[in-house]
């Protein structure tokens, strides 16, 4: 497979939301709906995280054609407590549903000081850093986890039971942009493997298992086989209270039964997603021992906060555009001349 770079199409992240919600609203997904998932992808793809960007689009369209993902998905809250609610996504797009979900959520939390919601029958939600910067910008303390279709299996097996299972936590900063921290419990998000795939990269070592357990740089053979966990065991410990958090709780599918998120094919995911937001007693005294905190990490000789690369390629993005590999462009404009 080549590791030559891929020639690359410059765009504005405005001409990037228009283009991405067009091609979205082609396939039946409604004007709203369309647009919050073009914010999600494109917004990935301006930070960074490629394999949660335009990447994602060809299969999210195939998915909304066969009916895989609800195109016409109506979210709604289907319980809700003064701290827990429960949004059903109704097997549409992630983005519609946590959409609602936000809004549902900080007014909670904002009432009772500390909220929670599951969203059930979902679908691939992205860079959860999305999410989570949101909860900080509104003054709360989030945090969200989600689960995936199998690809890590419990530490000593060599089955996927788990999915990659990422986990996301924010806070208000003063006079800053909120801290956010995302990462995958695998090693690498499975996202990026997949865009290795259909770039004809060859991934590092150390990323996947194939499916004898041996170590590959195939994307393939590293999707047909398993994901390695951060912190070995206690990687797949920690994947397991997010199984627990995301599907257990609300009722959404255990990682074992979400279809895959890039095929066209199968029934819906119904994955799941958590959320929870505290609202700080006192926040000036919250964001200034959070302040006494970052400094003391930012001080130290070779560290640098969590999230300041994201932070700087989005910023650059605002400024020079992104630079997206040129084939997602193609096949975008290819979906909106009717030719796939």
């Amino acid at each position: 497979m080549s590791d030559i770079a891929p020639s690359t199409h410059n765009i504005s992240i405005e001409a990037a939301m228009q283009l991405v919600s067009e091609v979205f609203a082609r396939v039946g997904v409604s004007k709203d709906a369309a647009q919050s998932v073009a914010n999600a992808l494109v917004m990935a793809e301006a930070e960074g995280q490629v394999g949660h960007g335009f990447s994602r689009i060809q299969d999210y369209i195939a998915q909304a054609k066969t009916g895989k993902v609800n195109a016409t998905a109506m979210p709604k809250v289907l319980s809700s407590t003064p701290s827990y609610a429960i949004v059903d996504a109704d097997h549409g797009f992630a983005f519609p549903a946590l959409e609602i979900a936000f809004s549902h959520l900080t007014e909670m939390a904002n009432n009772s000081g500390c909220a929670a919601i599951s969203v059930i029958r979902s679908h691939h939600c992205g860079t959860l850093s999305q999410q989570v910067e949101r909860l900080a910008d509104a003054g709360l303390v989030g945090l969200m986890v989600a689960n995936s279709p199998p690809a890590i299996a419990p530490w000593g097996a060599s089955t996927p039971l788990y999915g990659t299972n990422p986990i996301a936590f924010s806070a208000p900063r003063k006079d800053a942009p909120s801290l956010v921290i995302d990462l995958s419990l695998s090693k690498v998000a499975r996202g990026k493997i997949m865009a290795a795939k259909k770039l004809g990269h060859t991934i590092p070592k150390g990323w996947a298992l194939d499916a004898e357990g041996n170590p590959t740089t195939s994307p393939q053979a590293a999707l047909e086989g398993s994901m390695l966990p951060i912190g070995e065991a206690k990687g797949t410990a920690l994947v397991l209270i997010v199984e627990i958090l995301a599907a257990v709780l609300g009722g959404a599918n255990l990682s074992k039964d979400v279809s895959s998120f890039f095929t066209a094919e199968g029934k819906p995911p119904e994955s799941g997603q958590f959320l929870l937001a505290f609202k700080p007693a006192e926040m000036d005294g919250f964001t200034a021992r959070l302040e006494a905190l970052l400094s003391e990490i930012a001080h130290a000789d070779g560290a640098r906060l969590p999230g300041e690369r994201r932070l700087k390629a989005r910023a650059n993005a605002r400024i020079n555009g992104i630079d997206v590999p040129k084939i997602f462009i193609d096949q975008i404009e290819a979906l909106l001349s009717g030719q796939t």
